[in-house]
This record gives structure tokens, sequence and C-alpha cells, in this order.
């Protein structure tokens, strides 16, 4: 992926240095002033190019740590010649250095690891410690999309909204069997899939930070 000019893979040392995207992914790296989406935990990023086919007149970038499943998003959007998505390989606990104050518009979540057990609750991407972090980077009234199969994570957050005292916008315990008619639902992860094969209700909720 190194010969990947859609795709940054900075290590540590770099971003301490000082990151010269950050602050500057509009112009640089997607040469425009588009409206910037994140997907955290892109696996392999078929919601980033999804959204990206769909929405031209935004830029999408899908953020993981997993090189092999990165690589796979990455030749998908080489193969359909869609230049308004990108991917960063990184932490996500990373993500304040390379991005700057009300840089990001939106933020997706699909399909983490809900992290069941309780002494890794801190791991969840949902826990107040990453929402502080996204507050750094999201501007304000810019939603966060929660799309999962795990009940508990769905609740948990749902508890960390009510907790925070931050916006619930949106949500449902069943996507696909609920009355409501969302916008670009359509799209699925391989993982998203699996699950609805093996008939789990897959949850959805929306928020904004207070």
């Amino acid at each position: 992926m190194q010969n990947f000019s859609h795709v940054e893979q900075p290590n540590l040392e770099v971003l301490e240095k000082g990151y010269a995207l950050k602050g500057n992914w509009r112009n640089d790296f997607f040469k425009n002033n588009n409206p910037l989406v994140l997907e955290l935990g892109c696996g392999m990023g078929e919601y980033s190019v999804g959204l990206a086919e769909k929405f031209p007149e935004k830029n999408f970038l899908g953020i993981d740590i997993k090189g092999a499943r990165i690589w796979q998003g990455a030749v998908e959007a080489l193969k359909k010649k869609i230049n308004n998505v990108g991917f960063l390989r990184i932490r996500i606990d990373w993500i304040e250095k390379c991005f700057d104050k009300n840089e990001i518009d939106e933020i997706w979540i699909t399909f983490p690891d809900p992290q069941l057990k309780k002494k890794r609750g801190v791991k969840r991407l949902t826990h107040p410690v990453f929402l502080k972090r996204y507050e750094q980077i999201l501007k304000k009234k810019g939603s966060i999309h929660l799309k999962t199969d795990s009940q508990f994570l769905h609740g948990f957050t749902l508890g960390v909204i009510a907790g925070e005292r931050h916006v619930l916008e949106d949500s449902t315990h069943d996507l696909y069997g609920s009355s409501v008619l969302r916008d670009h639902m359509e799209i699925k992860t391989h993982y998203e899939k699996i699950y609805l094969d093996e008939g789990l209700p897959i949850t959805y909720l929306r928020f904004q930070l207070k």
C-alpha cells in the first residue's frame, strides 16, 4: 500500500513530530473543500467506499490499524475509480494527532468490537474516553453514527449518551425490521451480511455531542 496515493500509514514518531496532513486533509489529500467524513474501524472499507459512491460531494476516510483489511478497500476504490475516498492506517486512539479541531463533519462507527469484558470497557469506541477524542476534531452538531449487531454495545452507547447528556437523534434495536425508512442503510459490510444470515437484528443510532 506504500504506492497507493489514497492511503496514509504514519507511525507514532511521525505523528509526534507533527503530521503534515493534520488540518490539511481537504486541500492536500482530497484536493477540494468538501465535507470530511470518517469511518472508524473501517475493516475492509465497504462502508467508506459505499458512502463515497453514494455521496460524491463528500470526502470519506476509512480508519483501521489492520493493513490487510484496508488493502481490500483501497483496491476496491481503485477498481471503481472513486476519488473521494481514502484510508488512514492508525490506532483510533491516535486520532487527535491526525486531525485538527473542527476538521471532521461526521463520524461513522460500523460493527466495532463490542469489548464485552468489563475491564476492556474503555476500549469501546463509544466510551466517554473516545467521545472526548472525537469532540476535539468533530464540528459542532456533527453526527456520530453507530451501526452494530451487538445489542449490548447499542444499549451501552444509549446509556453513555443519556449519562453524558449528548443529543440522541435516532435509535432502533432492529434496523431492517423498523417501519422507519433511513437513507443509505442499504450499504452492508462483510460482517453485517454474516450477522443477517444468522438472523441477528442490526441496531443503529445517531447522536450529537453536547
